[in-house]
């Protein structure tokens, strides 16, 4: 067995050998992978040997819903163009910090301007008369303040909530932001609605403390302005209502704690009764750490730029907002090494609807409609006949992309029979081409997931399903773990996965 280290710090700057077993026990996330909370997150150890394995220095690899930015993370390390597509503005945002972060020094450097500016008048509105010192978190039972807590390093003070620290609240609580409207549909899977407004996520003394950081960012000349923006929404949650009291930890073992203990912000928009409110500042300022952490020299960083300069070879990547099919049509024929995509896998996660906070906070404003997806909000009229027709269209262009070496891995997984036909169709429309089917194998998760399908009839992994002109390239895999040249379910085709 081999000893497991992070194979994506900043220091590492050569060539490395992917081997099976980085495959089947992958690391958790580190450094500037670590800071954001993107929806779906895949593993980065077998996104580079897949890389690795099918492509050579130089070439090119798409991801057309590059999410969080962890293919091109993998691709860029190892010397190949990159080139993400995504309907989600933040989803860009942050593939485009993910693959070029800002050197160390300039970030710690615009983050102190903004906390020269900004923290002082952030703790003020949480003042506790406790040696003048500001609370970390207040612990609420809906509407009652229940507990003020000041935590620092091991240190725990508890205070009981004064009429002062009432107050102070109240102050704040008519507070508005001038934030776009959040735009929520009826879907009861992450309990939203159209009613949902900010108020109703965030204390009004969150949301001036929010609005007050994001001001302070914009008047930041800084090239590190974009990195702080999302170190801001990847906080939001735990800004907001939405983080969830722990209580009798161990009870099912018989040894119930009595301790209460901060929770999270979870998958989708539910405001549990006992719940904590914490700190704007403490919070924002985790995420920096955590930015700061993965951060590396100037010398490191990637070049991004047009999708006409990454052809032109000018450029390490480029990061395009838009429709995937009509992206991808853009590109020209016969171009690309290496397709290596994460769709959404039917209705696992609404990825728009669950990104609304990020992108309003930043004044962005998704398509909708033309999200491929599936989706339990019914106005949106996202069902798995829609989903299967999108992703027809997708893979159609997608077998034209490639050059005659080229291959295609679809990572993938769900629970219904419709769900995977357009990968029965895709096998149909490879024929007559130089690719085929070759085989799959289950791509395991670092940690649990709250987004892995645990729902009767899911699989109890997703796979990644490759598509490839010729064997040669793919002896590696036959050693992963649980290869198979068959679908990654019982039956023989595609089409007679298990319907629940």
């Amino acid at each position: 067995m081999i000893e497991q280290k992070s194979l994506f710090t900043s220091e590492i700057d050569r060539p490395f050998s992917y081997t099976s077993e980085h495959v089947a026990a992958p690391l958790a996330y580190d450094g500037v992978l670590a800071f954001h909370k993107y929806w779906g997150k895949k593993p980065v150890e077998p996104l580079a040997f897949i890389i690795e394995r099918l492509t050579d220095s130089g070439d090119l690899v798409v991801d057309p819903f590059t999410g969080s930015g962890v293919t091109g993370f993998a691709a860029v390390k190892l010397k190949r163009r990159y080139l993400g597509i995504d309907i989600n503005p933040v989803a860009a945002k942050l593939s485009s910090v993910v693959l070029n972060p800002p050197a160390t020094r300039e970030l710690e450097s615009a983050f102190d301007d903004v906390s020269r500016t900004a923290k002082r008048e952030i703790e003020q509105t949480y003042l506790t008369g406790f040696k003048g010192r500001p609370a970390t978190h207040y612990l609420w039972d809906r509407d009652e303040m229940r507990e003020i807590w000041i935590v620092s390093g091991r240190r725990h003070v508890t205070l009981e909530p004064t009429k002062c620290d009432r107050e102070n609240f109240e102050r704040y609580e008519p507070y508005r932001p001038n934030f776009r409207d959040l735009h929520f549909f009826q879907n009861s899977r992450i309990n939203a609605a159209p009613s949902l407004g900010w108020g109703d996520l965030f204390t009004g003394r969150a949301l001036r403390n929010i609005e007050l950081l994001l001001k302070t960012i914009r008047a930041s000349r800084s090239d590190a302005r974009a990195a702080l923006e999302l170190c801001l929404t990847a906080a939001l949650g735990q800004m907001s209502k939405m983080v969830f009291a722990i209580t009798g930890r161990g009870k099912t073992v018989g040894v119930k704690s009595s301790r209460t203990e901060v929770g999270s912000w979870v998958i989708g928009f539910w405001r549990p009764p006992l719940h904590f409110e914490i700190n704007v500042w403490n919070c924002f300022e985790r995420k920096v750490r955590k930015l700061v952490s993965g951060s590396g020299p100037e010398a490191q960083r990637a070049i991004g730029g047009s999708v006409s300069d990454l052809m032109k070879r000018t450029a390490d990547f480029s990061i395009v907002t838009d429709d995937a099919v009509r992206a991808l049509s853009q590109i020209p024929d016969g171009s690309i090494e290496l397709i290596l995509t994460d769709p959404p896998h039917s209705d696992r996660a609404p990825y728009l609807e669950l990104s609304e906070l990020w992108n309003a906070i930043l004044g962005l404003s998704p398509q909708y409609a033309d999200e491929i997806v599936v989706s339990n909000a019914r106005q949106r009229g996202k069902n798995v006949r829609d989903y299967n027709t999108r992703m027809n269209q997708f893979a159609a262009i997608a077998v034209k992309k490639l050059n005659k070496e080229g291959a295609i891995a679809i990572q993938f997984n769900a629970r219904d029979k419709l769900s995977w036909e357009f990968l029965r169709d895709f096998e149909s429309s490879v024929q007559g081409s130089n690719i085929s089917y070759r085989g799959t194998f289950p791509l395991l998760y670092s940690a649990n997931s709250v987004v892995q399908d645990n729902r009767k009839g899911a699989l109890t992994s997703d796979y990644v399903l490759i598509f490839a002109s010729a064997m040669a390239k793919l002896e590696s895999f036959l050693s992963l773990p649980n290869w198979t040249s068959e679908y990654p379910i019982k039956l023989s085709r595609v089409g007679d996965a298990v319907d629940v």
